[in-house]
């Protein structure tokens, strides 16, 4: 009970200022249309993407999130589409928030191999809390099993929001940015205040490596090196690292902070160092990760964070003719 009641402090607390982030994922690059528009339709073929993240897992009523994301490539228009479903839940699921988006991605060959992706995401979301999750205090000291009057003060918000990205790239390099809540939406639960969404600004990119070269293009190993950069009003992360692939296994080691940067108590900025390790079979892919936290919070009271996701791609004809001319370089997880 006490802990339910200070989780319900917390979360009212959280939704009063407006200050929550987005939620971010370890695997990122499972589902890049999440990252940028501009990835919708990079990789030529049609691909479906599931993640789920469940974060701190030794923390009572800790965060849950997941996306399910589409995109296909159209050869005939040079364009990319995409749909992106995400949620999350904070405090045994009491905080819900969701968005489903729409995006839509242009490509223009700058020369041979370099190509250049203008793109914009509209999406619809929702944030509610489920008070059947919570107990308030004049529930404590009320006889009797009755509903809070905090219930009458709060109400879902629903809300519209517009993304952008611009994303370059050829077979070995890819740089980008994009911009979310551009609208910056108001998301308070109460009718009396305004709480908009802040922007997220993500500068991405990274490098593709051939490390070991054969006749036969199944037995290629490759290191690709790749990086990050989130911010959203006053807080900002880098994740940076690399991933070492050998078909049909990828092993990477990632690691999220600022180690230049401390935060305003005065300690270094570190997060997580995080290991992936996925695997591929035929037009499946799939990847778990494990968040070691190295920050302040330590990994005895969080217990770390996991990470699983799945992709399935698959091409047409036309497809299959297009991705014989060019290649994204971006990591698989």
């Amino acid at each position: 009970m006490k802990n339910r009641f200070l989780n319900m402090i917390f979360l009212c607390l959280w939704a009063l200022v407006g200050r929550a982030q987005d939620q971010q994922f370890t695997q990122f690059y499972a589902a890049p249309t999440a990252v940028s528009p501009a990835f919708a339709g990079a990789s030529v073929q049609s691909r479906v993407s599931m993640q789920y993240r469940n974060q701190w897992s030794g923390i009572p009523g800790g965060f849950n999130a997941g996306n399910i994301t589409f995109d296909q490539f159209m050869p005939n228009i040079n364009s990319g589409i995409g749909m992106l479903v995400s949620y999350d839940q904070a405090g045994s699921g009491a905080l819900r928030s969701s968005t489903v988006a729409v995006q839509y991605a242009y490509e223009a060959r700058i020369k041979r191999n370099w190509f250049f992706r203008p793109a914009l995401q509209f999406g619809y979301g929702q944030k509610s809390i489920d008070f059947e999750k919570l107990t308030f205090y004049d529930q404590l000291i009320r006889e009797g099993d009755v509903a809070s009057l905090e219930a009458g003060t709060v109400r879902p918000v629903n809300y519209y929001d517009l993304g952008a990205g611009l994303l370059t790239y050829s077979p070995k390099f890819w740089f980008g940015i994009s911009g979310f809540h551009n609208n910056k939406p108001d998301v308070s639960l109460y009718d009396s205040q305004k709480s908009p969404l802040a922007r997220k600004i993500s500068a991405h990119g990274g490098y593709r490596i051939r490390l070991k070269g054969n006749s036969l293009r199944k037995l290629d190993h490759y290191m690709v090196i790749a990086a990050n950069y989130l911010s959203q009003q006053q807080f900002d992360q880098l994740d940076m690292g690399f991933y070492y692939e050998f078909s049909p296994m990828i092993l990477g080691l990632w690691y999220r902070g600022l180690p230049m940067k401390s935060n305003s108590y005065g300690y270094a900025n570190h997060d997580a160092l995080a290991f992936v390790l996925g695997f591929q079979a035929g037009n499946y892919k799939v990847g778990y990760s494990y968040d070691v936290t190295i920050s302040r919070l330590g990994i005895a009271n969080s217990s770390g964070s996991h990470e699983i996701s799945l992709v399935y791609q698959w091409a047409n004809k036309h497809n299959q003719r297009a991705k014989k001319i060019r290649i994204m370089p971006c990591a698989k997880f």
